[in-house]
């Protein structure tokens, strides 16, 4: 079997280029290829609900921090000095989307919720010529996380790979062959570093156990084509 055999619908639908990764995976056996795209499908939607909540939630509680610390709700006002050259783009950029949105002026929870998870992300890096570890991460952002006890750059590296994982599903990727189980762990350490209390009721809600679950069964499908 191979990528000729795959019905003409989904060839048309999704492209045998997009396939091609699960042809692949699957040995080239089409319909175990179009059942591990489907699964890719299921754990992905199962990561958007935990993954949504971690986003909003992180930029909830470094915006609470940021605006105790300046004394103000739109803090970047006052932050220009501890945010970077493309930090600063990103807030004019969120600004001038919500004005085109026709919000004038702008609300600070307007812009807020604008702003990427890159950007909130990024509060949290040490990188060479910035001042975030001094004048951010020392004295308020680590308030954010009271339940992290390691190192920042540890949490940091932590919410990178949610945000990769992130945009990944949001733009379709494959996600299947990723260690799942440890991204799912990852993401709810981030979330109880913020507030266990938070974390337990997402888990509440949580599908990716579930889906994970049947993992195994697909992939030894998968793995074995002549089943």
């Amino acid at each position: 079997m191979s990528a000729d055999d795959l019905p003409d619908w989904i060839r048309r639908a999704f492209s045998v280029p997009r396939l091609n990764p699960y042809l692949t995976e699957s040995g080239q056996a089409a319909d175990k290829a179009v059942e591990l795209y489907w699964w890719n499908i299921e754990v992905s939607a199962a990561f958007y609900g935990p993954l949504h909540c971690l986003e909003v939630a992180l930029r909830n509680a470094l915006h609470d921090q940021l605006c105790r610390r300046f004394g103000r709700s739109d803090w970047w006002a006052s932050a220009t000095v501890p945010l970077t050259d493309h930090g600063i783009r990103l807030v004019t950029d969120a600004v001038l989307k919500c004005r085109r949105r026709g919000l004038t002026p702008p609300s600070a929870d307007d812009v807020v919720a604008e702003l990427s998870f890159g950007f909130w992300v990024s509060l949290l890096s040490n990188r060479r010529g910035s001042s975030y570890d001094r004048l951010l991460w020392v004295p308020t952002l680590h308030l954010a996380f009271p339940h992290h006890s390691g190192r920042r750059d540890e949490l940091h590296a932590a919410f990178e790979t949610m945000r990769l994982l992130r945009n990944r599903i949001m733009h379709y990727e494959p996600i299947h062959h990723r260690d799942l189980a440890a991204d799912r762990r990852k993401l709810y350490y981030l979330l109880g570093a913020m507030d266990p209390v938070l974390a337990k009721e997402i888990r509440g809600l949580d599908r990716v156990e579930a889906v994970l679950a049947r993992r195994r069964d697909v992939h030894s499908r998968v793995a074995r084509p002549d089943l």
